[in-house]
Parts: C-alpha cells; structure tokens; sequence
C-alpha cells in the first residue's frame, strides 16, 4: 500500500487545557481542575493525525518569532512533519488556545490567533508545487480565507483532492465550494452553512443537499454518536460512531479528517475510508488533550479489536 503525501494548510496553536467538574458560568471561579499544555491548533492536529497514520506529511503554517513558535516547529519535526513552510514571524506571537473541558469531555474554547492570521495568499502561492504534488490536500478555517481560497485553487487545478473541514464556521462563498471534494461540517457549521438548523439525520440531510447544490462534490456531517452521514450525487449513507466513553472531545473533528485524509489518499472506498475516519475520532476522546490524544497506525489497530 502506497504511502499517501498529504498537504496540510492550517493553524497552530499551543493549548493550554484545563479539565475541571464543569465549565465555569461568567463570573464564576471553578477550583481543583488537571492542567495540561500540549501542541494544538486544527491544522497542526490534522497534520499531526495524518503524519502518525503513516502519510507523507507538509504543513503550510505560520508561527511567530518565540519560544512557542520553536517548539512548535520542533515538535512537528519529531513528528515526521515536512516544516518547509513553516514560517517565523517576528511580529505576531505564536497562536494560543485556552480551553475547559468538563467531566463530561465537553468543552469551551477561546483562542488568540497571533500569527495565524497573519499569514498571507503570496506565502501560500511559494508552496504551490508542494500541493500540487499531494494527494489530498486539507484546509481548515483558522487561518485567514484568502489563504484557503488560493489552496484550494492550487489544487482543484491539478486535480487535486480537497478536504476543507469548516471550523471554526463563517459564511463561504460559491467559488471556493466549487474546489472542494469532501466538505466535513459538524451540525453547529453546517447549521451556520446552510441557515438550516441541524438537529438530527434529516436535517443533516437537507442541509448536505443544499451544500451540494452550491458545488461541494461530497458532503460529510460528523454527528457526534450517532456518526457520519455521507451525502452526494449517488449516495446518502450514515456510517454509525464507535461506541466510546469520552474523555475529552477537543481534538476529535481533527482526528476524523486526519484519519478520512489518509484513508482517501490510500485509495480506500469512500465509506470505509469515513469509517476508519470515525475509528481514529472514537480513539481521540478517550484521552485528554489535543495532540497527545491523536493514535499511531498501531495504536489504531489495537483500538479496533476492543470497539463495535
């Protein structure tokens, strides 16, 4: 089996997590929480999932000019990450994520994007010969759109396959739609998507298909425990989750795509790839954080014999 080259456009951050009872109410101090720091950002974490699968991975990203931006670079370097173009920015800090996760695995974010979102459409255009020698290539919303749009034309030209994940959800416009393969909303972003409130498989539905018919080629919407419906010109099919008690939730969208990135770029079938898309997302939530929390090959394979 061919080793799949993912191409990852995205942020990263350093997440600050605190796991408590529950999530304080404005005003409100909650005590005796676990503290942990760990590498984040969604596009690190996708880059990150793909890379510990076993693809050949390049991360287009920018960190500031600090200690946090080195260890970021050093840790995706450790990883097997391609860090070409990675860049330093002297005038923005590295981005940072403040997150509370309940005893649920529930949790609440905040995030100070730095460096992210200085990164520009001309940095993107210097790493077109890496997308287009990618197999797929994965974008997020963290990042300024201009630079997602530019990706996304890089690789539509070159028939390169397009996972946008749209997080965190803003309104898109039809051109960008028309360059992506595989659109992956949760029900919030597909509800803020469509304008359709997504609160069930039906409606899931209904708003895929509205999707659809701005240019998305194939629409999945992650559904949490019940899984991921699949929608497109020959197909509606819900592929149902792993049954998992949740830890933490925080990097599990990223899982999903890491694990649909590399499952697709392997030239597996559509719905077996969502499947091992929800294998590596039921693993991520039972661990605490985001990265830490992202399985190897192996580590999947032993996941697999113990769920249904």
């Amino acid at each position: 089996m061919k080793k799949p080259k993912i191409a990852v456009l995205g942020s990263v951050n350093v997440d600050m997590v605190v796991k408590s009872q529950r999530i304080p109410a404005p005003g409100e101090t909650v005590t005796g929480g676990q503290f942990v720091m760990a590498a984040g950002g969604k596009g690190a974490n996708q880059a990150v999932a793909a890379a510990r699968l076993g693809a050949e991975v390049i991360l287009i990203a920018k960190v500031g000019q600090d200690m946090f931006g080195q260890q970021s670079i050093e840790n995706y370097q450790r990883e097997g990450i391609d860090t070409s173009y990675v860049l330093r920015d002297p005038n923005h800090a590295t981005g940072v994520a403040l997150i509370m996760v309940d005893r649920h695995g529930e949790n609440s974010i905040s995030v100070a994007s730095g460096a992210n979102h200085a990164l520009t459409a001309a940095e993107i255009q210097m790493a077109a010969e890496a997308i287009r020698a990618a197999d797929v290539l994965m974008l997020q919303l963290e990042v300024p759109l201009e630079c997602v749009e530019r990706a996304a034309e890089i690789a539509a030209q070159a028939d390169v396959a397009v996972i946008l994940n749209p997080a965190p959800a803003v309104p898109l416009p039809d051109t960008l739609l028309g360059r992506v393969s595989y659109l992956t909303p949760n029900e919030s972003e597909a509800s803020l998507l469509t304008g359709i409130a997504v609160t069930d498989e039906s409606s899931a539905r209904h708003a895929a298909k509205h999707l659809l018919s701005r240019g998305v080629r194939c629409v999945i919407v992650t559904l949490g425990a019940k899984g991921a419906l699949i929608v497109d010109q020959r197909r509606e099919v819900l592929v149902p989750a792993y049954k998992v008690e949740a830890k933490d939730t925080t990097a599990a969208g990223d899982a999903f795509n890491g694990g649909l990135a590399c499952a697709l770029a392997r030239g597996m079938a559509l719905e077996d790839a969502v499947r091992e898309a929800n294998l590596v997302g039921a693993f991520s939530v039972t661990r605490l954080g985001a990265q830490p929390s992202l399985p190897t090959a192996a580590e999947l394979r032993q996941f697999a014999a113990t769920v249904e």
